[in-house]
């Protein structure tokens, strides 16, 4: 079944917890949490501290997206605040077999993400080593962003490509009901909302209509 995991950057950060715990009473099977830089993307966001508090609110995984530079200083930070998938940005890294060694070496799932510009024939060499690929919709850094409707070809090519390899696809950037369907059918199995669910009235409505119940 197709998992959603709403984006806390489009979330009242004054209630945050009670934006976290009301999602996962909505139906949310994963938290995206966004750690931005200031370097990599135009945005800074949430440190560790920020997470460790929040994994004591709720029940469910943390899906910790890093757009930062030097993906390795961050990645300690927030694997002992308690992500559950760390997910870092192909072009942030110089060797992205480094990352992946030392994600693993936590204990935790390993996530790759690329840009809509990055020819996604790039995370070829890495399959046999991940969890999960993040295949970005939206350019990283702000939230309500429109989809790039070239991502359904992306998801296409991504499903081809790790054929029987046990990794998840997910994507993130301007995900609304309409195009949910459109990414469930080429093959995506986690899509990241953030906007269209916390700027609507009805959280549990939206979510089910995102999985398609």
């Amino acid at each position: 079944m197709i998992k959603i995991a709403p984006s806390i950057l489009a979330s009242n950060f004054l209630c945050l917890k009670d934006e976290i715990i009301s999602v996962e009473k909505a139906g949310a099977d994963l938290i995206h949490f966004d750690v931005m830089d200031g370097h990599f993307v135009d945005n800074i966001t949430f440190g560790p501290m920020i997470l460790a508090q929040a994994k004591n609110c709720v029940n469910i995984d943390f899906d910790v997206h890093l757009m930062v530079q030097n993906p390795s200083k961050f990645i300690p930070w927030y694997a002992k605040a308690g992500a559950d998938i760390i997910t870092f940005h192909l072009e942030a890294s110089n060797n992205p077999m480094t990352e992946i060694n030392l994600i693993k070496s936590f204990g935790l799932k390993v996530g790759i993400s690329v840009k809509p510009q990055t020819d996604v024939n790039e995370l070829l060499p890495y399959i046999d080593y991940i969890d999960l690929i993040l295949i970005m919709s939206v350019n990283p850094g702000f939230g309500g962003q429109s989809f790039n409707t070239d991502t359904l070809n992306r998801i296409s090519k991504v499903k081809e490509m790790i054929k029987n390899n046990n990794i998840f696809i997910e994507v993130d950037g301007g995900i609304n009901k309409e195009n949910a369907k459109l990414c469930i059918e080429k093959g995506a199995d986690i899509l990241v909302a953030g906007t269209t669910i916390f700027k609507s009235e009805n959280y549990k409505k939206i979510i089910d209509e995102l999985k398609g119940v």
